[in-house]
């Protein structure tokens, strides 16, 4: 199996790469997500959660010319959820993505605004790292993201949209909020924007350095 990529560029924009195909999810626009500068990506797919100018800006991600030609080594499993805890009355709809390479399930909660239902969590165990909005407000709060989390037993969380010191909305909370809420000993700092698997997988919450600009 081949080297598998992570990358984060902020907010909830990952790149996943593998075999030299990459894929970049939920892109920002430009000076729509404080302190994070513009986003000029090259992928050979990219994918959003929701229309949301903070998670859709497709157009800030140059498609490679020869992506058509290339194998994607993913197979994407889409669920559909909410933005809200009200049916999407309030935010709309929220795509989550499984990626699943035959060797790791990477799944990306977009923003997700309340708990999937019980034949949803079914898709979602056995999940190798998740990449999960834990900053609330927008999306799921801290304390509904942890029971979530207990639950479903990804064996590596990434936490993402959340605020940190110079970048994120002010509305939502801190990392921290979060982490307090969990083992202290299953907390780990990459002290790097992004990882390899196998090399980076750890067992708990893996907190990324934020690629402030």
């Amino acid at each position: 199996m081949g080297k598998l990529q992570l990358i984060w560029h902020g907010h909830s924009c990952f790149t996943l790469e593998e075999k030299g195909y990459s894929i970049v999810l939920d892109p920002y626009d430009d000076g729509y997500v404080p302190g994070f500068g513009p986003l000029r990506l090259e992928a050979d797919q990219v994918l959003c959660s929701h229309g949301h100018n903070d998670h859709s800006a497709v157009q800030c991600v140059k498609i490679n010319k020869d992506a058509a030609s290339k194998k994607n080594p993913f197979t994407i499993t889409e669920i559909h959820s909410w933005h809200d805890d009200a049916q999407g009355t309030k935010r709309g709809d929220n795509t989550i993505r499984v990626f699943d390479d035959g060797e790791y399930r990477i799944a990306h909660m977009g923003d997700i605004g309340c708990p999937p239902a019980e034949d949803q969590k079914k898709l979602l165990k056995g999940i190798d790292v998740m990449l999960m909005p834990v900053g609330g407000f927008f999306t799921m709060e801290p304390e509904n993201v942890r029971k979530l989390v207990e639950e479903l037993q990804p064996r590596m969380l990434i936490p993402m949209h959340y605020r940190g010191a110079g970048f994120g909305y002010d509305v939502i909370a801190p990392v921290d909020n979060y982490l307090s809420l969990c083992d202290s000993g299953t907390i780990f700092r990459a002290g790097k924007s992004q990882i390899t698997l196998p090399e980076d997988m750890k067992t708990g919450t893996v907190v990324l350095d934020a690629p402030v600009k």
